[in-house]
């Protein structure tokens, strides 16, 4: 009677190690990417289709209705098949996806941009099954082309994602919960000159109008004003219009650097027009002048200048 308790103990023992040593099943995951086309900057949304396919043995693995892509708005499944005659289980499948996403604006219209896309099964955690990503061959169709942007890269890989839930499961004791995911990232950059030029030049222009004041004779001091404060209503236009099109945000923009810049030089052009005004009224006609072309020359290198550091800086973020 004795040795009953030993042996309990010994079994206890080496199922505990056993269950230790249990590793999951693993889960050889792929992709090509066919498509991503309507990208709504505003919305901060994009549509994306791919084939998927999956090659693993645990048979109970059902990713015909448990795969899950956690930043889909819409899933499609437009096409689906599953080979099992062999030791593994063969399934390809071909989705559309509506994906949301999180863009970064600071240096719009030259940004760079990371479409994220990352699969998981719901039915199974990290303890039971992991992916492992099948990166033979090209994991996207070199031949499509996406509208305005250009591909720079489409990397996959394989990771953990963690929950700090149990999704109600009592039998957890900590509120914490990981599943494997098979991670897409693409990175894209914006073909920017065209659309730079774009929207950028009601801002130029209207700055230029403003610019003009400096070749007007000072006695003229309400066309000068007029065209000065036209052209400062024509920059805040300008940026509305621009901030339309743009997700909210509270980060100071590329956009709102070269509008701020706009405005604080034609609020200067303003102030020198006042000044050039008080020398005409001391009777200082040539000082004033002098003034309105030396300054006019400062002005536009100060305004150049600025404006071409931003934008490179931007540029080469």
């Amino acid at each position: 009677m004795k040795f009953i308790p030993i042996f309990i103990l010994l079994n206890c023992f080496l199922l505990s190690a056993f269950c230790q040593d249990e590793k999951p099943d693993t889960v050889k995951t792929g992709i090509y990417v066919t498509s991503i086309h309507d990208i709504n900057f505003k919305d901060k949304e994009y549509s994306v289709n791919f084939w998927l396919w999956l090659k693993y043995k645990n048979k109970d693995f059902d990713f015909l209705n448990n795969l899950e892509i956690p930043q889909a708005k819409e899933v499609t499944k437009s096409f689906s098949t599953i080979d099992s005659s062999g030791n593994h289980i063969y399934m390809l499948m071909k989705l559309q996806c509506v994906m949301k996403d999180s863009w970064a604006i600071d240096n719009f219209p030259f940004d760079h941009q990371i479409l994220r896309l990352s699969i998981e099964n719901s039915q199974y955690d990290s303890k039971s099954l992991i992916f492992i990503p099948d990166t033979l061959g090209k994991p996207y169709d070199p031949r499509f082309t996406l509208r305005g942007w250009n591909i720079d890269s489409l990397v996959t890989s394989a990771g953990i994602k963690k929950y700090e839930t149990a999704f109600g499961d009592e039998s957890i004791r900590t509120p914490h919960t990981e599943y494997s995911n098979y991670k897409v990232r693409i990175g894209i950059s914006r073909d920017a000159f065209g659309l730079f030029c774009k929207m950028f030049l009601g801002m130029y222009v209207a700055f230029l109008i403003s610019f003009m004041c400096f070749y007007i004779h000072a006695d003229s001091i309400d066309s000068r004003f007029g065209l000065s404060v036209g052209s400062l209503f024509a920059v805040i236009g300008n940026k509305y219009i621009i901030d339309g099109s743009l997700p909210d945000t509270i980060t100071f923009t590329l956009v709102d650097t070269l509008h701020g810049i706009t405005l604080v030089f034609i609020l200067i052009v303003i102030v020198s027009t006042a000044i050039s005004l008080r020398m005409i009224k001391k009777g200082k006609v040539e000082d004033a002048s002098k003034f309105d072309k030396r300054f006019a020359m400062v002005l536009l290198g100060i305004y150049i200048l600025l404006n071409a550091f931003f934008i490179i800086q931007s540029i080469n973020a």
